[in-house]
């Protein structure tokens, strides 16, 4: 989700193209178990939603207010396919302290990466995808977007989304990811009709969320950590990144977050069991 324009901009942006976003399709009132596809095989089967309105993917960004306090963080594995140059002149794409962390405090959490990540840290996204407290899900593999207009993101055609989100896939297992699960991110969060037709094919369920960490560019933990501590609800979805250059201040936030959270009677879980509770 990660674009490099400067944070002041990306945050104020931010809130208001995913309102604009939450407003493209419902989410759909009930989860069934699709039989797995070929781009994103699993041996369980795991719960995603049914079709939306006229067949369209479905879109998902929050689980049940009423059924306990649960709450999912998401982490959005960044890299752009053209930051390979950056990469190799040492800029951190990945985030090996933030992912220690969730593992010390045992934090269920999914990431959301992106196939050209998988193929600069195939290590780490292996561990990753064999790791039953994480969940590896889609965010396409370039990281380019399937509008226009978002965040000054290159775009997709339209005739090349599906490709785009079906190499992710092949990325991941060329890793070593055994199941990758049928959720896609969208780039930048940004999508309209013609993006969620695209993927129909797909059978992913598009996840979005309904509370903006704030760590995109962020340089203070303590507002972050405030942020996500005020937009937590039952059944929320928290967006945050996996992303040493671009989200320095994301582990630290991770350590003030859970031990209050869970004070507060909060337990983490897999976007998955949000979607199939």
């Amino acid at each position: 989700m990660i674009t490099p324009v400067r944070r002041a901009l990306a945050v104020c942006a931010l809130g208001a193209a995913l309102t604009a976003c939450a407003t493209q399709a419902p989410q759909a009132p009930r989860a069934v178990r699709p039989a797995p596809t070929t781009t994103a095989p699993s041996a369980s089967a795991p719960a995603t939603l049914a079709p939306g309105p006229g067949g369209l993917t479905p879109v998902f960004t929050h689980g049940s207010r009423t059924h306990g306090r649960t709450v999912a963080l998401t982490f959005d594995a960044d890299m752009t396919a053209g930051q390979g140059a950056r990469a190799a002149a040492g800029e951190h794409f990945d985030n090996p302290g933030l992912i220690a962390a969730l593992r010390a405090l045992k934090v269920p959490a999914t990431v959301f990466m992106t196939g050209r990540w998988a193929e600069e840290y195939p290590d780490q996204a292996r561990s990753l995808g064999r790791d039953p407290l994480f969940e590896v899900a889609n965010h396409s593999y370039s990281h380019y977007a399937f509008t226009d207009d978002c965040y000054g993101l290159p775009t997709v055609s339209g005739d090349r989304m599906r490709a785009d989100v079906e190499r992710a896939y092949t990325a991941f297992r060329a890793a070593g990811v055994p199941n990758a699960m049928p959720y896609f991110r969208f780039p930048g969060g940004c999508y309209d009709r013609r993006a969620l037709r695209a993927l129909t094919p797909v059978g992913v369920t598009a996840v979005q969320w309904d509370v903006v960490s704030g760590d995109a560019f962020a340089t203070d933990a303590e507002a972050v950590t405030r942020q996500v501590l005020e937009g937590v609800r039952p059944g929320s979805v928290v967006v945050m990144h996996c992303t040493r250059s671009a989200a320095p201040t994301t582990e630290r936030v991770v350590r003030a977050v859970v031990p209050e959270l869970r004070e507060r009677g909060f337990r983490f879980v897999k976007v998955s069991e949000l979607i199939g509770s």
